[in-house]
């Protein structure tokens, strides 16, 4: 109990209490700890949402998954961030997507009625969870945003520059796979492929299996700005 309780208030939804507050209020009955191996189903779509989850560790991927089995990554959560605080006290409390483990994780699963008494008990956690909710609101807002907007192009050559800053290098270290990243902006594999060999055939890119290379930096940001 005493290592769940220090790594709990290491979150920013529970850090606003101290140790004592968080022994006196956790009991048995209204949380429980579950360890996941990697690529486990935590939720499937349409299930009923019936805890507020902390991430204790590892990565969740929310996913939507079509009737022709191609996947969509809308989002990937870390260790420290909370799922089903957008579903637990709504009308429509079932998980409208699918969530799964992109790494072994452990996950705190914490019941409704424990959920408003820390609300009660503490206003800076109901502060907390408002803005984690309203954080939900934004991520989706943008993930649509960048699905109905962008060409397979655009999202490419925006991966491309956020890394490049991020990484800054011309020569891309992919830290997913292909796979992953057609998932990631949602498209099958193929045609990300077919893409980024146009791409290479126009002597913007380059790519094998860890890196993608940047050829036209300059190119490449005036394409952004003209799609």
């Amino acid at each position: 109990m005493q290592d769940f309780i220090n790594i709990i208030r290491n979150t920013d939804l529970f850090k606003c209490f101290s140790y004592d507050e968080l022994d006196k209020l956790f009991t048995k009955e209204n949380y429980k700890i579950k360890k996941y191996t990697k690529n486990s189903v935590i939720y499937f779509q349409n299930e009923k949402c019936e805890s507020l989850d902390v991430i204790l560790n590892g990565i969740i991927s929310i996913q939507k998954i079509d009737s022709e089995g191609d996947i969509l990554t809308i989002y990937d959560f870390m260790g420290g961030n909370v799922l089903g605080e957008n579903l637990l006290f709504s009308h429509r409390d079932a998980y409208p997507m699918t969530v799964i483990t992109k790494s072994d994780a452990t996950i705190l699963h914490v019941k409704k009625d424990l959920i408003l008494n820390l609300c009660q008990y503490n206003v800076n956690f109901l502060k907390g969870l408002l803005q984690s909710l309203s954080d939900k609101t934004l991520i989706l807002s943008d993930k649509i945003k960048s699905l109905t907007l962008k060409t397979i192009r655009q999202c490419i050559i925006e991966f491309l520059l956020f890394e490049y800053y991020s990484q800054k290098s011309l020569n891309i270290k992919l830290n997913m796979t292909k796979k992953e990243l057609a998932e990631k902006i949602g498209v099958q594999r193929s045609s990300l492929s077919r893409e980024l060999n146009k791409m290479r055939s126009e002597d913007l890119i380059n790519y094998d299996a860890r890196y993608i290379t940047i050829k036209n930096l300059d190119l490449l940001k005036s394409l952004k700005t003209d799609l």
